[in-house]
């Protein structure tokens, strides 16, 4: 067998393992980046080398110009930051496949959700987010995401701005409170507000407040090459939201979707726009409604046209729905464990799903060594390549974290913490419903005449808002807003497409 030929700018992967167990440096695996807007699949158990491969990838995607974004769960993949350190493992890896191997460092960003960790701050108003990602994040039902919806829907046309959570809660209690208002629809049941409400509440006590309102970061941030022509590392901290796993894993697919809407058609290029990493994959699926996995499949699909190449990392193959992984031209498989009859069927599916080759894959998953992994890519043709088992390059940025004081210097100097460092407090849905509920019901008179009738019960609406008005949840709510979009309760994608944003 040998390693795969090719033309143009591509990634080199590591060199062809002989059937002895040697690598043959003279045989080395590449992937074109023409190709990798076909979007691919890293896998493997834990512990047999993920990391280094999404690390691996990005360093070479950055020098060769490519901007990246990944998803740093552990804390681990900062070091792309900081320059590698030789040691003799490293010498010997790269002797062994050829490899000319130099510390170097890659121009990178560190973001948080939120700022909650040492990043810049992402946060996005929750008309953006939209009521199918929330729904997956609330883990709500069919019918209570349906419901959601509809709560939108009367927001965008009624102009109330939902910028945050606040904004939301005042929203449903006030529909609670006129269930008229959405008989014609459908309308909103108050046991379904209720359910809404609660997790709503849950989701707030989690820190959630957070991650929702202004500025809302602009994903053609991520698009960012250097004055040197080197693409821009966008690394994702996530340790501080590691036990809230549904919702970085959504706040990601709001990313991608968002990137979706953002960049024009491109079609084919010699290389990608961008390269999306996406880690803990199978927590996106997990629980999914069939209209958040229509969604995901339909962007997978299309973002290719973005330019946009998506890699998709978690344990086996298994996690991700055939109609995704059915998407994904290049695959990296580290070692699959076996030790469980679900483990034994989980390893004959991955083994299913690679091209016929030499290999006895079925023993060679199992076998495969800690930086090894069996590699199939597309062609510059678009055709599968031969199965290959590959011991992997090591990477020349940093295989350890980056020290806290270099990530804090590399925030401070940067751009974007300029852009989005500081929240905005601006007009929402809150501020707008109180504001009507006070002109339709000004005070009373501290002293009547004694004629005068009893005072009426104060209308639903209002006792419910102002119940809302003083709640504790509120009052722990940041404030913030933006303008009123319009849009349709059947949106093509997530229910979250920006009319005049950009």
């Amino acid at each position: 067998m040998q390693g795969y030929d090719v033309e143009g700018p591509a990634l080199r992967l590591g060199a062809l393992v002989r059937e002895d167990g040697t690598a043959d440096p003279a045989e080395q695996i590449r992937i074109a980046l023409s190709m990798l807007n076909r979007h691919g699949l890293v896998a493997g158990a834990t512990g047999t080398g993920k990391t280094k491969t999404l690390q691996l990838m990005a360093e070479q995607l950055a020098a060769q110009g490519v901007p990246v974004f990944l998803a740093d769960v552990k804390g681990d993949l900062s070091g792309l930051a900081s320059p590698g350190t030789p040691s003799e493992r490293v010498t010997r890896r790269a002797t062994e496949v050829g490899q000319t191997w130099q510390p170097a460092a890659c121009p990178a960003e560190f973001l948080s959700l939120g700022g909650l960790g040492q990043g810049v701050p992402i946060r996005a108003t929750m008309t953006a987010f939209g009521p199918t990602l929330l729904a997956k994040v609330l883990g709500l039902n069919e019918t209570q995401e349906s419901s959601l919806g509809l709560i939108f829907y009367f927001a965008d046309k009624q102009g109330l701005p939902l910028l945050d959570l606040k904004d939301l809660i005042a929203v449903i209690r006030y529909l609670t409170a006129n269930p008229e208002v959405l008989s014609g629809i459908g309308g909103l049941s108050a046991a379904t507000a209720g359910v809404i409400l609660r997790a709503l509440t849950n989701f707030e006590a989690q820190g959630a407040e957070a991650f929702f309102g202004e500025p809302e970061f602009d994903v053609r941030d991520l698009l960012r090459v250097t004055g040197d022509g080197q693409g821009t590392v966008s690394v994702l901290e996530l340790p501080a939201v590691q036990d809230r796993p549904q919702l970085f894993s959504t706040f990601l697919m709001w990313l991608l979707a968002d990137l979706f809407q953002a960049l024009p058609e491109v079609g084919d290029v010699d290389k990608p726009k961008l390269v999306f990493f996406f880690d803990e994959a199978h927590l996106l699926f997990t629980g999914a409604s069939k209209a958040f996995l229509q969604a995901i499949v339909q962007t997978v699909r299309l973002i290719r046209s973005k330019g946009v190449g998506v890699f998709f990392v978690t344990q086996s193959p298994d996690d991700v729905p055939a109609d995704v992984l059915a998407q994904l031209g290049a695959r990296v498989q580290h070692a699959q464990r076996a030790f469980t009859p679900q483990d034994a069927k989980a390893l004959k599916a991955t083994v299913s799903t690679f091209p016929k080759s030499s290999y006895d894959l079925e023993r060679l998953l199992t076998e495969l060594g800690i930086g090894e992994a069996v590699v199939t890519v597309l062609s510059e043709t678009g055709a599968p390549t031969p199965v290959a088992w590959t011991r992997l390059r090591a990477p020349q940025t940093l295989m350890a974290p980056s020290g806290p004081d270099v990530i804090q210097r590399i925030v401070a100097a940067s751009p974007l913490q300029r852009k989005y460092g500081t929240a905005v407090d601006r007009q929402s849905a809150y501020e707008i419903l109180s504001a009507k509920l006070a002109a339709e019901h000004p005070a009373e008179p501290a002293e009547r005449p004694a004629t005068r009738e009893a005072p009426r019960r104060p209308e639903p609406a209002q006792s419910v808002l102002d119940g809302v008005l003083e709640s504790k949840e509120f009052r722990s709510f940041a404030r913030s807003a933006a303008s009123a979009l319009g849009r349709e309760i059947t949106r093509s994608i997530f229910g979250t497409a920006r009319r005049g944003r950009r």
